[in-house]
Protein backbone atom coordinates (compact mmCIF):
# COMPACT_ATOMS: atom_id res chain seq x y z
CA UNK A 1 0.00 0.00 0.00
CA UNK A 2 1.54 3.12 -0.73
CA UNK A 3 0.25 4.94 1.67
CA UNK A 4 1.50 2.68 4.29
CA UNK A 5 5.44 4.68 4.96
CA UNK A 6 2.98 7.69 6.21
CA UNK A 7 0.51 5.93 8.22
CA UNK A 8 3.20 4.18 9.78
CA UNK A 9 5.38 7.28 10.27
CA UNK A 10 2.61 9.72 11.48
CA UNK A 11 1.36 7.36 14.32
CA UNK A 12 5.06 6.60 15.11
CA UNK A 13 5.97 10.16 15.06
CA UNK A 14 2.21 10.89 17.34
CA UNK A 15 2.91 8.62 19.75
CA UNK A 16 6.94 9.45 20.21
CA UNK A 17 5.43 13.35 20.99
CA UNK A 18 3.04 12.10 23.15
CA UNK A 19 4.93 9.95 25.44
CA UNK A 20 8.64 12.00 25.34
CA UNK A 21 7.53 15.42 24.69
CA UNK A 22 9.97 18.16 22.97
CA UNK A 23 13.75 17.40 23.83
CA UNK A 24 14.73 20.22 26.28
CA UNK A 25 17.85 21.23 24.05
CA UNK A 26 18.75 20.90 20.38
CA UNK A 27 15.06 20.95 19.02
CA UNK A 28 15.01 21.39 15.15
CA UNK A 29 12.30 24.45 15.85
CA UNK A 30 14.51 25.89 18.08
CA UNK A 31 17.24 25.86 15.46
CA UNK A 32 15.22 26.79 12.86
CA UNK A 33 14.25 29.66 15.51
CA UNK A 34 18.08 30.39 15.74
CA UNK A 35 18.90 30.87 11.88
CA UNK A 36 15.25 32.61 11.31
CA UNK A 37 16.47 35.18 13.79
CA UNK A 38 19.94 35.79 12.55
CA UNK A 39 18.63 36.50 8.58
CA UNK A 40 16.32 38.46 10.08
CA UNK A 41 19.20 40.89 11.42
CA UNK A 42 20.95 40.36 8.82
CA UNK A 43 18.00 41.65 5.78
CA UNK A 44 15.52 43.59 8.29
CA UNK A 45 14.13 46.47 6.68
CA UNK A 46 10.80 48.03 7.30
CA UNK A 47 9.73 47.07 3.95
CA UNK A 48 6.83 44.22 3.05
CA UNK A 49 9.10 43.05 0.05
CA UNK A 50 12.05 42.19 2.19
CA UNK A 51 9.96 40.49 4.60
CA UNK A 52 8.56 38.45 1.96
CA UNK A 53 12.09 37.96 0.71
CA UNK A 54 12.71 36.23 4.18
CA UNK A 55 10.01 34.36 4.83
CA UNK A 56 10.27 32.50 1.16
CA UNK A 57 14.14 31.80 1.52
CA UNK A 58 13.23 30.47 4.97
CA UNK A 59 9.96 28.23 4.18
CA UNK A 60 11.86 27.56 1.05
CA UNK A 61 14.50 26.11 2.10
CA UNK A 62 12.96 24.12 4.80
CA UNK A 63 10.51 22.94 2.21
CA UNK A 64 13.12 21.83 -0.74
CA UNK A 65 15.03 19.44 1.95
CA UNK A 66 12.17 18.05 2.58
CA UNK A 67 11.09 17.22 -0.83
CA UNK A 68 14.51 15.89 -1.61
CA UNK A 69 14.82 13.73 1.21
CA UNK A 70 12.02 12.34 0.65
CA UNK A 71 12.45 12.14 -3.47
CA UNK A 72 16.31 10.70 -2.13
CA UNK A 73 14.38 7.89 0.11
CA UNK A 74 11.67 6.74 -2.56
CA UNK A 75 12.61 3.70 -3.28
CA UNK A 76 12.76 3.00 0.07
CA UNK A 77 9.50 2.52 2.20
CA UNK A 78 11.10 1.95 6.02
CA UNK A 79 13.41 4.76 4.87
CA UNK A 80 10.24 6.92 4.44
CA UNK A 81 8.27 5.79 7.08
CA UNK A 82 11.20 7.24 9.55
CA UNK A 83 11.62 10.04 7.90
CA UNK A 84 7.68 11.04 8.10
CA UNK A 85 8.21 10.09 12.03
CA UNK A 86 10.64 12.19 12.44
CA UNK A 87 9.32 15.15 10.77
CA UNK A 88 6.06 14.41 13.10
CA UNK A 89 7.55 13.97 16.33
CA UNK A 90 9.42 17.53 14.94
CA UNK A 91 6.67 19.22 14.48
CA UNK A 92 3.85 18.36 16.93
CA UNK A 93 3.62 19.80 20.13
CA UNK A 94 0.40 18.70 22.00
CA UNK A 95 2.57 16.81 24.73
CA UNK A 96 4.71 19.85 25.75
CA UNK A 97 1.76 22.23 25.06
CA UNK A 98 -0.58 20.31 27.57
CA UNK A 99 2.69 19.65 30.18
CA UNK A 100 2.89 23.62 30.16
CA UNK A 101 -0.59 24.38 30.87
CA UNK A 102 -0.83 21.14 33.41
CA UNK A 103 2.44 23.37 35.28
CA UNK A 104 0.70 26.67 35.45
CA UNK A 105 -2.98 24.48 36.59
CA UNK A 106 -0.69 22.91 39.13
CA UNK A 107 0.94 26.72 40.70
CA UNK A 108 -2.69 28.03 40.59
CA UNK A 109 -4.11 24.78 42.82
CA UNK A 110 -1.37 25.35 45.15
CA UNK A 111 -2.52 29.39 45.36
CA UNK A 112 1.52 30.35 43.52
CA UNK A 113 0.35 32.97 41.20
CA UNK A 114 3.72 34.27 41.45
CA UNK A 115 4.79 30.94 39.90
CA UNK A 116 1.86 31.17 37.55
CA UNK A 117 2.60 34.18 36.48
CA UNK A 118 6.49 33.39 35.76
CA UNK A 119 5.30 30.33 33.49
CA UNK A 120 2.81 31.99 32.04
CA UNK A 121 4.81 33.39 29.12
CA UNK A 122 6.58 29.75 28.39
CA UNK A 123 2.71 29.30 26.63
CA UNK A 124 1.45 33.07 25.07
CA UNK A 125 2.59 36.10 24.63
CA UNK A 126 0.25 37.98 27.10
CA UNK A 127 1.97 39.81 30.12
CA UNK A 128 0.89 38.05 33.06
CA UNK A 129 2.42 40.93 35.93
CA UNK A 130 -0.84 42.24 36.93
CA UNK A 131 -3.13 38.90 35.70
CA UNK A 132 -5.66 37.31 38.70
CA UNK A 133 -6.50 33.61 39.25
CA UNK A 134 -9.40 33.82 36.99
CA UNK A 135 -7.56 35.90 34.32
CA UNK A 136 -4.32 33.47 34.34
CA UNK A 137 -6.65 29.97 33.87
CA UNK A 138 -8.21 31.70 31.05
CA UNK A 139 -5.33 32.77 29.28
CA UNK A 140 -4.58 29.03 29.77
CA UNK A 141 -7.23 27.13 28.53
CA UNK A 142 -7.46 30.06 25.40
CA UNK A 143 -3.33 28.97 24.85
CA UNK A 144 -4.44 25.38 25.05
CA UNK A 145 -7.36 25.81 22.38
CA UNK A 146 -5.29 28.46 19.93
CA UNK A 147 -2.09 26.02 20.04
CA UNK A 148 -4.00 22.58 19.58
CA UNK A 149 -4.84 24.08 16.12
CA UNK A 150 -1.82 25.30 15.40
CA UNK A 151 0.53 22.78 17.26
CA UNK A 152 -0.89 19.45 16.40
CA UNK A 153 -4.13 19.21 14.11
CA UNK A 154 -2.53 21.79 11.26
CA UNK A 155 0.84 20.19 10.99
CA UNK A 156 -0.76 16.67 10.52
CA UNK A 157 -3.54 18.40 7.46
CA UNK A 158 -0.66 19.30 5.94
CA UNK A 159 1.24 16.22 6.45
CA UNK A 160 -2.01 14.42 5.06
CA UNK A 161 -1.89 17.32 1.79
CA UNK A 162 1.90 16.82 1.14
CA UNK A 163 3.72 14.27 3.50
CA UNK A 164 6.68 15.10 5.14
CA UNK A 165 7.66 18.32 3.68
CA UNK A 166 3.93 19.21 3.95
CA UNK A 167 5.06 19.06 8.11
CA UNK A 168 8.18 20.82 7.93
CA UNK A 169 7.16 23.65 5.80
CA UNK A 170 4.06 24.23 7.65
CA UNK A 171 5.74 24.34 11.15
CA UNK A 172 7.83 26.74 9.01
CA UNK A 173 5.62 28.96 8.78
CA UNK A 174 4.32 28.60 11.98
CA UNK A 175 7.50 29.50 13.50
CA UNK A 176 7.91 32.93 11.76
CA UNK A 177 4.80 33.86 12.07
CA UNK A 178 5.05 33.84 15.97
CA UNK A 179 8.62 35.20 15.74
CA UNK A 180 7.75 38.39 13.57
CA UNK A 181 4.04 38.09 11.99
CA UNK A 182 3.10 40.03 15.41
CA UNK A 183 2.30 43.87 14.51
CA UNK A 184 4.85 45.43 17.11
CA UNK A 185 6.77 48.45 15.13
CA UNK A 186 9.32 46.45 13.99
CA UNK A 187 7.23 44.00 12.22
CA UNK A 188 4.21 45.18 11.04
CA UNK A 189 5.84 45.65 7.41
CA UNK A 190 8.65 43.25 7.78
CA UNK A 191 6.20 40.06 9.11
CA UNK A 192 3.72 40.86 7.12
CA UNK A 193 3.97 38.15 4.85
CA UNK A 194 4.73 35.45 7.60
CA UNK A 195 1.20 36.44 9.03
CA UNK A 196 -0.43 36.52 5.93
CA UNK A 197 0.90 32.73 4.90
CA UNK A 198 0.12 31.56 8.12
CA UNK A 199 -3.06 32.89 7.81
CA UNK A 200 -3.79 30.87 4.76
CA UNK A 201 -1.93 27.38 5.66
CA UNK A 202 -3.83 27.77 9.32
CA UNK A 203 -7.57 27.76 7.89
CA UNK A 204 -7.93 24.33 7.26
CA UNK A 205 -6.76 23.17 10.39
CA UNK A 206 -8.49 25.33 12.27
CA UNK A 207 -11.90 24.97 11.25
CA UNK A 208 -11.13 21.04 11.74
CA UNK A 209 -10.27 21.71 15.31
CA UNK A 210 -13.33 23.22 15.79
CA UNK A 211 -15.14 20.27 13.84
CA UNK A 212 -13.47 17.69 16.12
CA UNK A 213 -13.45 19.60 19.21
CA UNK A 214 -17.27 19.53 18.76
CA UNK A 215 -17.09 15.88 17.93
CA UNK A 216 -15.14 15.50 21.33
CA UNK A 217 -17.51 17.70 23.49
CA UNK A 218 -19.31 16.04 26.27
CA UNK A 219 -22.38 18.21 24.77
CA UNK A 220 -21.86 18.70 21.19
CA UNK A 221 -24.95 20.44 20.48
CA UNK A 222 -23.52 23.58 22.80
CA UNK A 223 -20.39 23.34 21.19
CA UNK A 224 -21.67 23.55 17.70
CA UNK A 225 -23.91 26.73 18.42
CA UNK A 226 -21.10 28.43 20.12
CA UNK A 227 -18.87 27.47 17.54
CA UNK A 228 -21.43 28.57 14.76
CA UNK A 229 -22.28 31.68 16.50
CA UNK A 230 -18.93 32.95 17.82
CA UNK A 231 -16.04 31.87 15.74
CA UNK A 232 -16.06 34.54 13.12
CA UNK A 233 -15.94 37.03 15.49
CA UNK A 234 -12.32 36.95 16.46
CA UNK A 235 -10.23 39.51 15.34
CA UNK A 236 -7.74 36.09 13.80
CA UNK A 237 -9.46 34.49 10.75
CA UNK A 238 -8.43 30.96 12.72
CA UNK A 239 -8.10 31.26 16.63
CA UNK A 240 -11.49 32.18 17.01
CA UNK A 241 -12.57 28.83 15.77
CA UNK A 242 -10.71 26.69 17.43
CA UNK A 243 -11.30 28.91 20.80
CA UNK A 244 -15.34 29.23 20.33
CA UNK A 245 -15.46 25.69 20.13
CA UNK A 246 -13.78 25.19 22.80
CA UNK A 247 -15.57 27.36 25.03
CA UNK A 248 -19.05 25.85 23.81
CA UNK A 249 -17.68 22.60 24.69
CA UNK A 250 -15.80 23.37 28.44
CA UNK A 251 -19.36 25.54 28.99
CA UNK A 252 -17.16 28.23 29.76
CA UNK A 253 -16.41 32.40 28.56
CA UNK A 254 -13.70 32.98 26.51
CA UNK A 255 -11.96 36.33 25.04
CA UNK A 256 -12.23 40.10 26.60
CA UNK A 257 -9.57 42.14 27.51
CA UNK A 258 -6.10 40.93 26.69
CA UNK A 259 -2.60 42.75 27.44
CA UNK A 260 0.28 42.46 25.54
CA UNK A 261 3.03 44.41 27.38
CA UNK A 262 2.33 47.82 26.45
CA UNK A 263 -0.77 46.86 23.92
CA UNK A 264 -4.01 45.89 24.84
CA UNK A 265 -6.58 44.14 22.82
CA UNK A 266 -10.38 44.14 23.44
CA UNK A 267 -11.74 41.03 22.13
CA UNK A 268 -15.58 39.90 21.48
CA UNK A 269 -16.63 37.84 24.63
CA UNK A 270 -16.76 33.84 23.41
CA UNK A 271 -19.57 31.51 24.85
CA UNK A 272 -21.03 34.50 26.65
CA UNK A 273 -23.85 32.95 28.64
CA UNK A 274 -21.59 30.67 30.13
CA UNK A 275 -19.42 30.90 33.34
CA UNK A 276 -15.96 32.45 33.80
CA UNK A 277 -13.08 30.28 33.21
CA UNK A 278 -11.91 28.35 36.85
CA UNK A 279 -8.75 26.92 37.23
CA UNK A 280 -10.17 23.51 37.04
CA UNK A 281 -10.85 23.84 33.39
CA UNK A 282 -7.30 24.25 32.85
CA UNK A 283 -7.08 19.89 33.37
CA UNK A 284 -10.82 19.84 31.15
CA UNK A 285 -8.79 21.93 28.15
CA UNK A 286 -5.67 19.55 28.53
CA UNK A 287 -7.58 16.20 27.95
CA UNK A 288 -10.00 17.75 25.62
CA UNK A 289 -7.09 18.83 23.27
CA UNK A 290 -5.61 15.01 23.45
CA UNK A 291 -8.77 13.73 22.32
CA UNK A 292 -9.06 16.41 19.70
CA UNK A 293 -5.40 15.44 18.60
CA UNK A 294 -5.99 11.55 18.69
CA UNK A 295 -9.01 12.22 16.36
CA UNK A 296 -7.21 14.14 14.36
CA UNK A 297 -4.40 11.47 13.48
CA UNK A 298 -6.93 9.43 12.80
CA UNK A 299 -8.97 11.73 10.39
CA UNK A 300 -5.91 13.10 8.96
CA UNK A 301 -4.38 9.39 8.10
CA UNK A 302 -7.15 8.05 6.97
CA UNK A 303 -7.61 11.38 4.19
CA UNK A 304 -3.96 10.39 3.10
CA UNK A 305 -4.69 6.88 3.19
CA UNK A 306 -7.68 7.67 1.02
CA UNK A 307 -5.87 10.25 -1.06
CA UNK A 308 -2.82 7.69 -2.57
CA UNK A 309 -5.52 5.05 -3.04
CA UNK A 310 -7.45 6.99 -5.38
CA UNK A 311 -3.94 8.06 -7.11
CA UNK A 312 -3.18 4.61 -7.22
CA UNK A 313 -6.53 3.84 -9.04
Amino acid sequence: MRAAPYLLGAVAGYLADATLGDPRRGHPVALFGSAAARLERALWRDHRGTGTLYTAALVGTVAAGAVAADRALKRSPLGRAALVAGATFTVLGGSSLTREARTIGRALEAGDIGAARERLPHLCGRDPSALDEQQLARAVVESVAENTADAVVNALVWGAVAGAPGLLAFRAVNTLDAMVGHRSPRHRRFGWASARLDDVAGWPGARLTALLTVAAAPSPRTAWRVWRRDGSSHPSPNAGQAESAFAGALGVRLGGTLHYGTRVEHRPVLGGESRPVAVADIERACRLSRRVGALALAVTVGARVALQGGRRG
